[in-house]
């Protein structure tokens, strides 16, 4: 399709307004946290560490910040098994139902946080006790909340990988001798190699700064990162270490993106 040059301008100019409405005000918030005032002002008088020395000293932050990665490395890990083995049964098996599942998978993804926030609490607290499934709201319910999002991620990676792959390979090991096991780790796996780990990093990140899922399925002891920004939000004290630990956020979880998008689109990775 050829553009005229002021259409071609129109649409360069919307690009960068829709660029600039979605990272200046994260631009704004690293630029805060080496503000030496404590109240926020435009433009910062100096630059100073004093607020990430300050951060670094933050028993509660450091303490999240540990929860928010112990939370996120399991839940991608479950993620990384269950997702991959559902899309192998999706992708290279016919079964009746097979697209309803596909669909109930990916639906999680689609719906509001608050709804599956809801949800989920209601079935931890109300219906697995009354099956005799008490185990309260804690670590273990955040993980698995975490897990039901981070699945949907690792499923769409493999199973969008093993459809561009030909199973022809496969069937061919398999007709020459070798194992199942022989088979899927000197030919299969290098296929879906770097599928896994996009979407590994894609579920680390999307765990990482999730709050609205993990404020309703986290107990009284649970306080990840995102759950510690939001509590400390409103005390005008802690406003410049909330805009050190945002910026952590905001790194952490830029870089398993930025590293799963390069994964995607370099052919190099793509193992076929």
């Amino acid at each position: 399709m050829t553009l005229s040059p002021f259409a071609r301008v129109v649409l360069r100019v919307l690009l960068l307004l829709v660029l600039a409405f979605m990272y200046v005000p994260l631009l704004l918030v690293l630029i805060n946290s080496f503000n030496p005032n404590q109240v926020a002002s435009w433009p910062p008088k100096g630059f100073s560490l004093v607020w990430w020395e300050a951060a670094l000293d933050n028993t509660g932050a450091r303490d999240a910040l540990i929860e928010s990665l112990h939370v996120a490395a399991w839940a991608t890990a479950i993620a990384l098994v269950l997702g991959s083995m559902i899309a192998f049964a999706i992708a290279r098996y016919q079964w009746f139902g097979r697209e309803s599942i596909s669909l109930l998978i990916v639906l999680p993804i689609a719906l509001p946080g608050i709804v599956t926030g809801v949800a989920l609490q209601n079935a931890f607290t109300r219906v697995l006790p009354e099956i005799g499934i008490d185990i309260g709201l804690g670590l273990i319910t955040v993980i698995i909340a975490h897990t039901t999002f981070c699945l949907v991620i690792v499923f769409n990676n493999v199973v969008a990988r093993l459809r561009r792959a030909s199973a022809s390979m496969e069937e061919a090991s398999m007709d020459l001798g070798a194992s199942s096991w022989q088979t899927f780790r000197l030919v299969t796996f290098p296929q879906v190699r770097s599928a896994l780990l996009a979407g590994g990093m894609l579920a680390f990140g999307l765990s990482f700064d999730e709050i609205i899922v993990t404020q309703l399925a986290a107990g009284a002891g649970v306080q990840t990162l995102p759950i510690w920004i939001f509590n400390n939000l409103s005390r005008p004290n802690q406003a410049p270490v909330v805009n050190v630990v945002a910026a952590l956020v905001i790194l952490l979880s830029v870089i398993p993106v930025y590293f799963a998008q390069r994964l995607s689109d370099d052919p190099a990775h793509t193992g076929v």
